[in-house]
C-alpha cells in the first residue's frame, strides 16, 4: 500500500501524524504504564482493552485483535482508502499532498537525501576531528571552561570549524561530494562566484535525530561572528520546527517518567554530563506544535526548563500553552536568581537538579501574573484575580481546583463564592470516577507454521529487542530466523522500517494481526544484557538448523549403502557432536 506514495514523505507523515493524538480524537486514552488505553471502538466492550503505543507508532486491542499504524487507524474508522486516509491525516498535520511519482523517481530523491546525509556525517566527524588540532586550542578550552569533559565531548561529536573559511567545504569536495550537495545540506554558501563554509570560527554542535542520522550543526561563535548562535538552514533533510537536539540519546533512554526541555545545547549537554536522563532542547526556535507531539512519544510528561530572564520566562508561558494544546501534562523548573540550567548545575552540583521540585503550570502562570501587578493596591489584587481566573477556568480537578482558590483568597482578599463565579464554576463539581483499566483479554497466540515452541519464543524474542532499537547492527541478520514469517518482519526491521509502518503494508487479516500482537509486546531484556538475550536466542536457532539437517539425514542414509552410508553416519555424528556445543552457553 505504501507504495503509492514517496517512501520518504510517508515517513515524514508518520512522524508528524502523532498516533496518540490521531486515535484521541476518536477515542478517550488514559495513560498507564507507558501505553495509553481506552475502550476498543471497533467492538463492543465496558473494560478497557484497546492499547495505543507511542513508542511503536501503532495501536492493539487485546479484545478483538485489531492493530495497526495511525494510517490503518483512519482508514477503519473513516472506512476510508489507504490513499485518502493519508490524504485526510496529511491535511491535519499541514502537510502537502504529492503527486504520484514512479518508483524510480522515488528511489531517486531518497538517493539525493541519502547523500545530504552522508555528506552531513562526513562533515561532523571533520569538525570533530579539527577540536583536538592545536590551531582550535581555544575552542577545546572554551568547551572545558564551560565545565565539558572530554567523554561527554565525544558523546556529542562536538566539534570546531577549521582556521580557513573553506576548510570543510575543501574537505568534502575531495571525499566526493559536489558543491551543489554541500549547498543543499547547508554545510556550504555561494557568494559572489566563491564557495566556502556556512560556519566559520564557531564550536559545533552536530544535530542528530532519533535513528542517528546527522541533520545539521549548530555553531556557537567564540570570535566577533554573528550571529551568537547559527543553525543549519531547512535543508531536504532538516527542518529545525520538527526536531530536537539529543533526540538520538531519548530513543536510547527506556522508561523516561519525564522529558526535561531546555533552550540551549550546553544546557542538554550540561544536565546530562551531570546524569540527569531524558534532556532535549529546541532547535534555535520557539518550541512548535510538531516538537510537543514528538516529545509526547518519549515520556508522560515534560518538565520545561528555560533560562531565568525575561525571554525565557516568555518562552515557558508559550510552551505550556502548546503542551495544554496536545493535552501533554507539563511543569516547570523555576531555577532561582535568573540563572538558566547549566549555570544552575555548575553552581550547585550534578544532583541539584533531581532534587528540584517542579512546579505545576497554573501555580508558574500565576506567580508570573503576580509580577505584573501590584497586590498592594486594590486596584492591582482586582486585576490579577480576574487574570488567574482565566487560567483556573482550565483546571479540570474540584480537589486542585479548590487549592488554588484557596492561595488566590489569601492573595486578593476576595471571597470563595465572587472567585468561583469570576472562574465559572458557581460549584465545586464531584470529581469525575476514573475507570480501572484490565485486559479485557490475552493477547492473540501467536501460531508459527513449521516452528515449535522454544524456536517460535526465541524468534519473538529477537523481533521484539529489533522492534526497540536494541539490537547492535551486523548481530542479526533475516536469514537467521527460520520461519518465513518471521523472517520477513526481521528483514523490514532491519532495513529501518517501525513496527506501525510494517503493519501498513499487511494486508488486513490474521497475519496482521498476529504481527500486531507481536510487536505491542515489550521484549523485558534487561539494560545491558541485550548481547547475551541475543546471543542465546542464536544458539536455540543454530541448534534447531542442526537438528534439522540431522533429521533429513537420518532419512536419506536408510536408502545408502557402503561407502556412500559410512559417509553419511559420519556426517551425522559430526552434526550430534555441534548440536551439544551448540547447546551451551559460553
Amino acid at each position: 500500500m505504501a507504495g503509492r506514495f514517496p517512501q520518504a514523505w510517508l515517513d515524514e507523515l508518520r512522524e508528524r501524524a502523532d498516533i496518540v493524538q490521531v486515535v484521541s480524537r476518536y477515542v478517550q486514552l488514559n495513560p498507564k504504564g507507558g501505553r495509553y488505553w481506552g475502550l476498543c471502538p471497533f467492538h463492543g466492550e465496558k473494560t478497557a482493552s484497546f492499547s495505543v503505543s507511542p513508542e511503536r507508532q501503532m495501536y492493539y486491542c487485546f479484545g478483538c485483535h485489531a492493530g495497526g499504524s495511525a494510517i490503518n487507524f483512519v482508514m477503519e474508522m473513516e472506512h476510508l482508502d489507504f490513499r485518502d486516509a493519508v490524504k485526510l491525516l496529511a491535511e491535519q498535520v499541514h502537510m502537502d499532498l504529492p503527486e504520484r511519482v514512479a518508483d524510480r523517481e522515488d528511489a531517486a530523491s531518497r538517493s539525493q537525501k541519502d547523500r545530504l546525509y552522508d555528506a552531513n556525517r562526513q562533515c561532523a566527524r571533520f569538525f570533530h576531528s579539527q577540536l583536538w588540532k592545536p590551531e582550535n586550542a581555544h575552542v577545546l578550552a572554551y568547551l572545558h571552561e564551560r565545565g565539558v569533559n572530554d567523554h561527554t565531548i565525544r558523546m556529542f561529536g562536538l566539534g570546531s570549524t577549521p582556521a580557513h573559511g573553506d576548510g570543510a567545504t575543501k574537505a568534502l569536495l575531495q571525499m566526493g561530494f559536489t558543491e551543489e550537495e554541500l549547498v543543499r545540506a547547508g554545510i556550504s554558501v555561494r557568494r559572489d562566484g566563491r564557495i566556502y563554509d556556512m560556519f566559520r570560527q564557531r564550536a559545533i554542535f552536530p544535530i542528530l535525530d532519533a535513528q542517528g542520522r546527522v541533520l545539521g550543526f549548530g555553531g556557537r561563535a567564540l570570535g566577533d561572528a554573528k550571529p551568537k548562535y547559527l543553525n543549519t538552514g531547512d535543508t531536504p533533510v532538516f527542518n529545525k520546527r520538527l526536531g530536537v537536539f539529543a533526540a538520538n540519546l531519548l530513543k536510547k533512554q527506556r522508561g523516561l517518567k519525564r522529558v526535561i526541555l531546555t533552550e540551549g545545547y550546553m544546557d542538554v549537554i550540561a544536565l546530562t554530563q551531570a546524569g540527569v536522563p531524558g534532556v532535549c532542547a529546541t532547535l534555535g526556535t520557539a518550541l512548535t506544535t510538531e516538537q510537543a507531539r514528538l516529545l509526547k512519544r518519549y515520556a508522560p510528561e515534560i518538565w520545561v526548563s528555560y533560562d531565568g530572564d525575561a525571554a525565557g520566562q516568555h518562552a515557558i508561558l508559550r510552551a505550556l500553552d502548546i503542551f495544554e494544546q496536545e493535552n501533554m501534562p507539563a511543569r516547570v523548573l523555576d531555577f532561582p536568581n535568573g540563572m538558566d540550567p547549566d549555570e544552575y548545575v555548575r553552581s550547585y552540583g550534578p544532583q541539584s537538579v533531581e532534587k528540584m521540585e517542579p512546579m505545576e503550570a497554573t501555580a508558574y502562570r500565576m506567580k508570573r501574573e503576580a509580577e505584573n501587578h501590584d497586590l498592594q493596591t486594590q486596584e492591582g489584587r482586582t486585576a490579577y484575580a480576574i487574570a488567574c481566573a482565566r487560567y483556573l477556568s482550565r483546571v479540570k480537578e474540584p480537589v486542585v481546583l479548590d487549592q488554588y482558590v484557596s492561595q488566590l483568597m489569601l492573595s486578593t482578599g476576595f471571597s470563595r463564592e465572587v472567585l468561583l463565579a469570576q472562574i465559572g464554576r458557581t460549584e465545586m463539581i464531584e470529581e469525575d470516577k476514573r475507570p480501572v483499566y484490565r485486559h479485557a483479554a490475552r493477547p492473540l497466540e501467536e501460531k508459527v507454521e513449521g516452528a515449535d515452541t522454544e524456536t517460535a519464543a526465541a524468534e519473538r524474542q529477537l523481533l521484539l529487542l529489533l522492534a526497540e532499537g536494541r539490537v547492535e547492527a551486523g548481530t542479526v541478520c533475516a536469514e537467521d530466523f527460520m520461519t518465513p514469517q518471521h523472517r520477513e518482519l526481521a528483514g523490514m526491521l532491519l532495513s529501518g522500517m517501525t513496527p506501525g509502518a510494517i503493519l501498513e503494508e499487511m494486508e488486513e487479516g490474521e497475519a496482521r494481526s498476529r504481527a500486531a500482537a507481536l510487536f505491542q509486546r515489550e521484549s523485558g531484556a534487561q539494560e545491558g544484557q541485550e548481547l547475551r538475550v541475543v546471543g542465546d536466542c542464536l544458539r536455540i536457532l543454530h541448534k534447531k538448523r542442526i537438528e534439522e539437517q540431522i533429521a533429513a539425514l537420518q532419512q536419506q542414509v536408510v536408502l545408502l549403502k557402503g561407502e556412500d552410508k559410512r559417509n553419511m553416519l559420519l556426517k551425522i555424528q559430526e552434526l550430534t557432536k555441534e548440536r551439544q556445543t551448540a547447546g551451551r552457553k559460553d
